[in-house]
């Protein structure tokens, strides 16, 4: 049929998938608020209930050493607690078409949705290039890549060891269907989350996927996929920046080619404590 008699009509919406880092449940996403803006450049603290609690043995229990000498007595551990800290992770998407038949309203409803539909997957990227990569401890044998069931099994008792409390498991979203297979994660009736037996939160991300990378930035090789895991995720969000905004919307014109341009742009910053593991698995066996 000819272009010219097909009717016009609204495009077709969309909605980001619903247990990446951004929509999983146990992601505590913060919106800064103007007074605390300042946070947006990147934030550090003290980390909290990394270090491990001990079981005391009691010198006093035996009572018969025999003729062992006792030796100096037993010493309580104490631990320092470090100074973790999250960089910022700037986010942006435009809307780019010739001006004629563009508005400016409709080249910034471009851009809002764009953001709205993509910025989970960069900040998945985001957060994978500035942290996963950088911290994460290779927990891969020298065997090669595990199953997916095994890979998992070994990042929570990575965190485990380090960790008291519930973590989060990063999974390419090209995994996400392994999961299901040895009943390794289910969803919470609760929550709509996805958890594993041992209690972790798992969040599935485009964004991984797309690098698919380990520690270092190494790429996977072909078959394989990186998984990591961390502690519990805290996420500031800024607020949407459209540029230009309405009040200069004839600046989004380039007189040169005549196209509008038109960015929106949000800052978020990703924050974890504790440790950080990485195990490469087979996805194709």
């Amino acid at each position: 049929m000819p272009a010219g008699l097909r009717s016009t009509v609204e495009a077709i919406p969309g909605r980001p998938l619903p247990h990446g880092i951004l929509g999983a449940p146990c992601t505590n996403i913060v919106d800064v608020t103007e007074d605390r803006i300042h946070e947006l450049n990147g934030v550090e603290w003290l980390s909290l209930g990394c270090c491990p609690a001990h079981h005391w043995a009691d010198p006093c229990e035996d009572e018969s050493p025999g003729d062992e000498s006792p030796g100096a007595p037993p010493v309580k551990e104490f631990c320092r607690p470090e100074v973790e800290h999250a960089r910022p992770l700037p986010i942006y998407t435009g809307a780019e078409c010739s001006a004629p038949g563009f508005s400016y309203e409709e080249a910034r409803a471009q851009a809002l949705a764009s953001l709205a539909l993509g910025e989970q997957h960069a900040v998945e990227v985001g957060f994978m290039r500035t942290k996963l990569n950088g911290d994460a401890v290779d927990l891969t044998p020298t065997a090669g890549p595990l199953s997916v069931a095994q890979g998992v099994a070994v990042l929570e008792d990575c965190l485990a060891s380090a960790y008291g409390g519930v973590g989060t498991i990063h999974v390419p979203a090209g995994v996400g269907t392994l999961l299901g297979c040895c009943n390794i994660v289910h969803r919470d009736p609760e929550t709509g989350g996805l958890e594993t037996l041992t209690g972790n939160c798992v969040v599935i991300g485009a964004g991984y996927s797309y690098l698919n990378t380990g520690p270092g930035g190494i790429a996977a090789d072909p078959g394989t996929a990186w998984l990591y895991i961390t502690g519990p995720l805290e996420i500031r969000r800024g607020p949407i920046d459209v540029i230009p905004d309405r009040s200069r919307a004839g600046a989004s014109v380039n007189t040169r080619n005549n196209d509008r341009r038109v960015l929106a742009e949000r800052t978020y910053v990703v924050g974890t404590t504790c440790q950080v593991c990485a195990v490469n698995v087979r996805v194709c066996e």
